[in-house]
């Protein structure tokens, strides 16, 4: 019996194994006729007895081409009595994704099987269309992944998909969508899941996964979607069903910071601290969130702040990477702390990190603005010698900053080099170059200039158009427009400006409303010696939330102790708590047509204010802010400055407070003009308050805003303070122009210190500053003083004594 067995048993084996040799066989046959000239039409019809198996084998078989196994799929279905089966589709989609990133011609394949796969009443599976989908998001194909959408599930209907395939399907859909800039729908589609999650309870509904949502953030903060990226955030968090990630909380804190909402970005950051607290470390404060951290506090202002939180940085475990110094220098650089600047960039390549083409553009740009020329040029040759490659915007730096420090020779024979040379040139260089010969009154070397700018191939755009525009009003040459229009290129954009142009001098013709007679345009509560009180509560409203932090509520072991003050101060329900912008506001804001309407606002502001025409101005901006235009910084800056040299001080007080309720963040501009305006009305002991109170802001001092001080300061007798002012100027790394110098020359002069006077005129002579018009005459006036001294001292002590001093 047992020898039976075996002997049965034995037979048994030996029949499996000759059938499984003869399936081997038969398939690496297959798969050679495959490989071989013809493909499919090797394969005889009747020999190969077709099976799932088989099938199955021949896909699985990692030496055949994926367009061999594409081919032999189809050969198989076209045999009769022979139908795929939903694995063997499942197996030929799980084959082509593999391959589909690099092999983009087999996309007509898929929708070819697609289609056969529905003729034949396999019913797609939802990981299979998974895998397809993500296949084309990886390679960067939405449109391919978006359109195997829409053949499989006709164009996204909801009241079909949802019956069809699993919830999670939708992730994939969702960054397909936003991949593709599809943004409209992919928020359409993603709020009726969760609300269909929502009414589910959330169970078996959908649920999107930490890159889903990361994805959608992304997708809307490069949009600038503000409002939806926030409703966004918001359903997010609604009962904490879909908790945000560490990459989830980076990009919400640089997102709402770079929007303005620090709060929201600190109170995030004081959640992320927290959750730390009571997980495995997933939500540790990374480099990611403290760089993103440290370019939002630099955005708003608060640079000071920024560079404490970098030594934290230092002292938390973290280093410092190239986006690190990148971030601090160009933020330095942009509040004119030009010597933290310089020694952060000695310490970024100390630390071996190369400064690329963009950190040395910005520090170049730091020390035009300061008036370092040699310190400027110097970099210029460092940037070159070190190999890193200037490029088109740091040519147009220099040129501006040339420019700007009174070096307009130098700046066009750069300019007329480059142009020789055919490289390091576009519209921008051209544009400064035609704005500043505007302000020189050149206008027929700017039109030519215009013209030059066409054959280039360059398009004039809005900002040399309203230059063009300003200058051709201040000397009357209206019929040069049409000269103009010959010139430019873009077809649209001159007659839309002539058609607004003729527009509003329509509107301004027409009769006013008589509706609001006898009210002002600005109105105001209190008068504009009260400014000192606004600031100073917009600054405290910012910390309103402040509060001691007691030691036993301090963390004494946090690596980040002034962070978490700074997330402590901060009133989350405040999100517009930005009061100062770091970036001087602009007359034209470039955003195309968004913008097109107050950029002309600005520009005929700045034509009816040059000409001391205040009616036409305020008439100008009623009318167009009652359709609807909003102000910027730059409207409100003009208005308040054309109200202070006029003497109108509580209407330019009205300005200030409207720009306050319209929550638009005042800029250094605005505090130029809040000085000049105490300075006229005798008030320049409240000079120093607004410093302190601009400085809490994240505010700054330029070099205007030093010359402006140093002016109210000087004029009212306050000689001290004016010195010491100039002495921190010098200090922080700003060189003195000639209207530092001839300022404090005529203070000193009036207030009879006339050896001070001297002193300046010689530091500004040792300094290289070349005097002008300005200088003459209060030169004169020191030899007129200096005169009188002599004689009043000759006629008291004898002809012998002629000391000024």
């Amino acid at each position: 019996m047992s020898r039976k067995r075996v002997l049965s048993g034995g037979k048994g084996t030996t029949t499996i194994t000759k059938s499984k040799f003869g399936n081997f066989l038969l398939v690496a046959s297959i798969a050679k006729a495959l490989s071989q000239t013809g493909g499919t039409r090797n394969l005889d019809e009747g020999s190969i007895p077709l099976s799932e198996d088989l099938v199955l084998q021949v896909l699985r078989r990692n030496t055949l081409d994926v367009s061999k196994k594409v081919n032999f799929f189809k050969w198989c279905s076209l045999r009769p009595n022979y139908t795929h089966s939903a694995g063997a589709y499942s197996q030929i989609f799980r084959t082509v994704s593999m391959y589909c990133q690099n092999q983009h011609h087999l996309f007509p394949e898929i929708l070819d099987l697609l289609t056969h796969m529905k003729r034949d009443g396999v019913v797609l599976d939802s990981s299979s269309l998974k895998l397809l989908l993500d296949a084309f998001i990886r390679s960067g194909k939405y449109d391919f992944a978006l359109e195997i959408l829409d053949h499989v599930e006709n164009e996204l209907e909801m009241g079909t998909t949802t019956s069809c395939f699993k919830p999670d399907l939708y992730n994939s859909v969702l960054i397909a969508l936003v991949r593709n800039n599809q943004l409209e729908l992919a928020l359409s589609i993603f709020f009726k899941l969760l609300d269909a999650s929502k009414g589910n309870g959330n169970e078996g509904g959908f649920v999107a996964d930490a890159i889903t949502y990361n994805e959608l953030f992304v997708g809307l903060r490069k949009a600038d979607m503000r409002t939806e990226f926030r409703r966004v955030f918001d359903r997010l968090r609604e009962k904490n069903l879909f908790p945000l990630d560490s990459w989830g909380y980076n990009i919400c804190i640089h997102a709402f910071g770079c929007w303005g909402d620090l709060a929201t970005s600190l109170s995030l950051f004081k959640e992320m601290k927290e959750k730390s607290l009571g997980s495995s470390g997933s939500h540790n404060p990374d480099l990611c969130t403290y760089n993103s951290l440290i370019h939002v506090l630099c955005l708003v202002g608060k640079v000071k702040d920024a560079l404490i939180v970098w030594e934290e940085l230092k002292g938390s475990g973290h280093e410092p990477d190239a986006f690190t110094y990148r971030i601090l220098i160009h933020g330095c650089s942009k509040s004119y702390r030009i010597d933290d600047a310089t020694k952060i960039f000695s310490e970024m390549q100390y630390n071996g990190f190369r400064p690329d083409t963009v950190v040395y553009n910005s520090l170049l740009d730091g020390f035009l603005k300061a008036r370092k020329l040699i310190e400027a040029c110097q970099l210029f040759e460092k940037m070159i010698d070190d190999g890193a490659r200037a490029s088109c915007w740091t040519y147009n730096i220099l040129i501006d900053g040339l420019f700007r420090n009174g070096r307009a020779k130098a700046a066009y024979v750069l300019f007329s080099d480059l142009k020789k040379k055919g490289q390091f040139v576009d519209n921008i260089t051209y544009s400064i170059v035609i704005l500043n010969i505007c302000r020189d009154g050149r206008l027929e070397e700017a039109l030519q200039l215009v013209e030059e700018m066409e054959t280039r191939g360059f398009v004039v755009d809005l900002v040399t158009i309203t230059s063009l525009l300003i200058v051709l009003y201040r000397q009357g040459r209206w019929d040069w427009t049409e000269r103009l229009m010959k010139h430019i290129r873009d077809g649209n954009l001159m007659p839309t400006v002539l058609k607004w142009k003729a527009t509003m001098e329509a509107s301004m013709k027409k009769p006013q409303s008589k509706a609001k007679d006898f009210t002002p345009i600005f109105p105001y509560k209190g008068d504009f010696t009260d400014i000192l009180n606004l600031i100073s509560s917009a600054a405290s409203s910012i910390g309103s939330n402040d509060k001691e932090t007691s030691s036993s509520d301090a963390d004494q072991w946090s690596s980040s102790p002034y962070m978490d003050m700074l997330a402590d101060q901060v009133n989350p329900n405040d999100h517009s708590s930005q009061q100062f912008s770091l970036s001087r506001g602009k007359r034209v804001q470039e955003k195309g047509m968004d913008s097109f309407d107050i950029d002309m606002v600005n520009t005929y502001l700045s034509i009816f204010l040059a000409k001391g025409k205040v009616s036409l101005a305020c008439k100008l901006f009623e009318i167009f802010t009652d359709m609807g235009v909003e102000a910027v910084s730059y409207t409100y800056n003009s208005m308040m400055s054309s109200f202070v040299k006029k003497g109108y001080f509580n209407e330019a007080w009205g300005v200030f407070q409207e720009m306050g309720e319209k929550v638009c963040p005042a800029d250094i501009a605005t505090y130029n003009v809040i000085i000049q305006g105490l300075g006229k009305m005798g008030r320049a002991d409240l000079a120093s308050a607004i410093l302190d109170n601009l400085m809490k802001q994240g505010g700054y001092l330029d070099i205007v805003m030093y010359n402006t001080l140093i002016n109210a300061l000087g004029k009212a007798g306050r000689i001290d303070e004016a010195n010491r002012l100039f002495q921190q100027m010098r200090t922080s790394g700003i060189n003195p122009d000639v209207v530092t110098y001839n300022t404090l020359i005529e203070v000193h002069s009036k207030a009879g210190r006339l050896k001070d006077a001297y002193k300046f005129l010689k530091m500004m002579l040792d300094a290289g500053c070349p005097p002008n018009h300005v200088t003459d005459t209060t030169l004169d006036f020191l030899e007129k003083e200096i005169e009188k001294l002599r004689y009043h001292k000759a006629s008291i002590k004898g002809p012998n004594k002629d000391n000024f001093s």
